[in-house]
């Protein structure tokens, strides 16, 4: 899959996709439905998607809470795997937020990508001010020789699919329900980073990850399917992981560490995919590191059990 940052620099060979627009956050089950129908729209085309980064809304409120399910690069990830060839992930600055939607259109969509299929919701806007509708893009597909397809809001169990809803499922602790919205495990993907060892000194050494910018799931201990996606130990393991703030060393900032069932090696600066499928319990402070210590003992006991049948 190739990635394109700027519409206006364009090779020839990456032009003329049919893609889905949209911010694909979590590429949940409705995202996919829309990925589909742009495969199905013009077949003989390269697949796309055209979205933006930074995200719109981190973009025009960048103090508030973050909200996105997933980095640009697990975005990315996942799109890969769904067969997309090409990401037009455009950057997201003034100068695109003030295009008309006509402007849009004429720019981005025909002049910049020369895309032959555009496939949207149907409460898709855009242009300056989120002005342009639905209809006025069929309209400019007619008039700039584009086609436009409408997808409706997938859902399911009578309930429409949305980011937000896969957001509370994961702040209630529920990655099962998560992931029934999602089509797949709701991921947390990142480079490995250095931590104070202290896993390893209590016989449980973890993987540390920054969720820095990504929308915390419900804080505790969880049963994880693991994918180390580069280095000398790429592969897919089980393990445990905390998700949290470390209470009984009186962290601040919120991380997830991920222990490796039957592991040995080195993962620092590696790139891993960590599944969340059961929440364990809470975050808890005990008495003592050795009451510490039983309890990891009793959660990789469990998710193992957990793991076993997948």
């Amino acid at each position: 899959m190739r990635i394109i940052r700027d519409y206006q620099y364009v090779r020839p060979e990456d032009r003329g996709a049919s893609v889905a627009i949209g911010n694909f956050d979590g590429v949940h089950l409705g995202h996919q439905a829309v990925i589909d129908l742009a495969r199905k729209a013009a077949p003989d085309a390269k697949l796309g998607i055209l979205t933006f980064e930074p995200h719109p809304r981190e973009y025009f409120a960048p103090d508030a809470p973050a909200f996105r399910l997933m980095s640009a690069d697990a975005r990315a990830t996942r799109l890969e795997r769904l067969g997309v060839e090409r990401l037009y992930q455009i950057n997201f600055n003034m100068a695109l937020a003030s295009l008309t939607p006509r402007a849009f259109a004429e720019r981005v969509i025909r002049d910049g990508l020369g895309l032959c299929h555009v496939v949207v919701g149907k409460d898709f806007c855009f242009g300056k001010g989120r002005a342009g509708s639905v209809k006025e893009l069929q309209a400019f597909g007619e008039e700039m020789g584009f086609g436009v397809t409408v997808a409706d809001l997938l859902q399911t169990g009578g309930q429409e699919i949305s980011s937000t809803a896969i957001r509370t499922a994961l702040s209630e602790g529920r990655p099962r329900d998560a992931a029934a919205g999602l089509g797949h495990w709701h991921r947390i993907e990142g480079e490995v980073i250095g931590g104070e060892q202290r896993g390893r000194v209590l016989g449980y050494p973890t993987a540390n990850m920054s969720i820095d910018g990504l929308h915390p799931p419900a804080f505790g201990v969880y049963a994880v399917l693991v994918e180390v996606l580069d280095g000398q130990h790429k592969g897919k393991y089980h393990g445990a992981a905390s998700v949290g703030v470390r209470p009984m060393f009186d962290g601040q900032f919120p991380n997830i560490e991920t222990f490796l069932f039957d592991f040995t090696g080195d993962l620092y600066g590696a790139t891993l995919s960590v599944g969340l499928v059961e929440y364990l319990r809470p975050e808890l402070k005990f008495d003592s590191l050795d009451a510490l210590v039983e309890q990891m003992k009793a959660d990789c006991t469990k998710a193992r059990d957990i793991l076993s049948g997948l």
